[in-house]
């Protein structure tokens, strides 16, 4: 099922397709702006214009807009042109595997991630223990060695890039990932995405051309709502619309039980706050059974906040390790385990950074 077609940012793409037909397109760029704004469907809809076969002139802009009809452009929107590869973070790979078992797990997970969107093209933020991990980063160098497979170019799109995950004894792909960033191949262009820009490593923000993708207008939130989710009530709209506060992706958070995960992790940072009594009174009231489901969302609502904590400064060690504590709570959230025990031991934890 193709991918929705892409709403506004109308001066971003003029000024993109304009540096393609002067040739003057960056090879690395970094696409930053909110949350859900649609800077992974802008950086697809920029592979569809650079491997399209009939690019065309509409609506004022300049030669270089994807046809959306070709054979390129409509691969590009089924997620499956072998010169598109879309990197999204994944939950790592089990531990004890070689290296190269490591990347074939990744690309299954990844493999398994591009399937779901375009079975519902419309997703969801990943998870809180999701990254872009050394295996990962493997996969893409292996792929980034290959020839294009149909046209001229390569496109490595790498979403929510603040999950590059640096890793101790990996230094050798990490490093082969800059210098590809320095110095990509002729054919090859990288467009990663960040809502989080800032998180990035250095190395990594002074290796790409950043490019502020901006919140949308309302009126386009609501045509997307109305064409792309089926809205008919104008009320409903409008207050979708009020919520999503110009980025499309935030209409599928809007709608029943939006903020509840919020909500829950805001409630679990208190009772930790709260001394004993009110941690393992939280602790006992989650289900004793089923972790993966709400409880392993609030684990990733708690993760969203020490994240925003960790940007804003202050005592970014401790925040740092209560990242730590709660991937590791994270994770033992995926296997048969406990929540009233885990939430009981990760709230301690966290009660010791105070």
């Amino acid at each position: 099922m193709p991918i929705p077609p892409l709403y506004g940012h109308e001066g971003i793409r003029n000024r993109l397709v304009g540096a393609i037909a002067s040739g003057r397109l960056p090879q690395a760029l970094l696409l930053e702006g909110p949350r859900g704004v649609g800077k992974q469907r802008l950086g697809l809809w920029l592979a569809q214009a650079l491997v399209c076969e009939r690019p065309v002139n509409g609506r004022g802009r300049e030669k270089g807009e994807p046809c959306g009809e070709c054979q390129p452009c409509r691969l590009v929107l089924n997620v499956s042109h072998p010169d598109v590869h879309w990197f999204v973070p994944v939950e790592p790979a089990k531990k004890g595997a070689d290296a190269d078992k490591q990347v074939d797990l990744a690309a299954e997970a990844l493999a398994e991630q591009l399937a779901a969107r375009r079975e519902r093209r419309l997703y969801e933020p990943p998870s809180g223990l999701a990254s872009h991990g050394i295996a990962s980063v493997r996969l893409m160098l292996r792929r980034l060695a290959l020839k294009p497979a149909l046209g001229r170019h390569k496109v490595f799109l790498i979403g929510d890039a603040e999950r590059l995950v640096p890793q101790t004894g990996a230094e050798a792909a990490a490093n082969a990932l800059l210098k590809a960033l320095e110095e990509p191949p002729a054919d090859t262009v990288f467009v990663l995405t960040s809502s989080e820009p800032d998180a990035l490593l250095p190395t990594i923000l002074s290796r790409v051309v950043r490019v502020r993708v901006a919140r949308n207008a309302d009126s386009i939130v609501a045509a997307f709502a109305q064409r792309e989710l089926g809205l008919k009530s104008q009320r409903d709209i409008a207050e979708r619309v009020t919520s999503a506060d110009g980025s499309i992706g935030k209409l599928l958070a809007s709608g029943e039980g939006a903020g509840g995960t919020g909500q829950a992790a805001e409630a679990f940072l208190g009772a930790v706050a709260g001394g004993a009594v009110q941690r393992y009174g939280f602790a006992l009231r989650q289900t004793p059974f089923q972790a993966r489901g709400g409880f392993t969302a609030m684990l990733d609502g708690l993760l969203e906040q020490l994240r925003a904590r960790a940007r804003a400064g202050g005592d970014t060690a401790r925040a740092v390790e209560a990242i730590a504590h709660t991937l590791d709570a994270r994770e033992l959230a995926q296997g048969n385990v406990n929540p009233q025990l885990v939430t009981a031991v990760l709230a301690d934890e966290l009660a010791e950074l105070k």
